[in-house]
């Protein structure tokens, strides 16, 4: 089965770029084992992030969230289950301010004035109902 699980954090202290590579990287190694997909938008000090897989790997990945000091106000937005993957193509897509992409990432997605991507808007429950972003 898979489900996908939603929500929003705030940093923390302030991410500059090689914290936000650093984090990525981690994030999108950690997915890959634990057959996770799914997108990060960052802006403005909060994430927004959408993942999707098992149940259990999702298990897994929401006890280590609300355990990690890098975050705090950790709220979940919605978790449901899904028939299809949105973001099947990666392992962690990502979308922030263009001048946080100095290491050319694959799947950075710059977001708008608004604070929203097009990758940002993707994350959307099986009922039509989008995650904020």
């Amino acid at each position: 089965m898979l489900e996908r699980l939603s929500y929003t954090s705030k940093e923390t202290e302030p991410f500059g770029t090689r914290d936000l590579f650093d984090l990525l990287n981690h994030a999108r190694e950690k997915n890959a084992r634990l057959r996770l997909t799914g997108h990060l938008l960052y802006a403005h000090g909060v994430f927004t992030q959408c993942i999707e897989g098992p149940t259990e790997a999702l298990n897994s990945l929401w006890a280590a969230l609300l355990k990690d000091p890098r975050h705090h106000d950790v709220q979940l937005l919605d978790r449901s289950p899904i028939d299809h993957r949105s973001f099947a193509d990666w392992s962690m897509a990502f979308s922030s301010y263009r001048y946080l992409n100095a290491f050319n990432m694959p799947g950075f997605f710059p977001i708008d004035e608004g604070g929203a991507s097009p990758q940002s808007q993707m994350c959307k429950g099986e009922a039509g109902q989008a995650a904020p972003s």
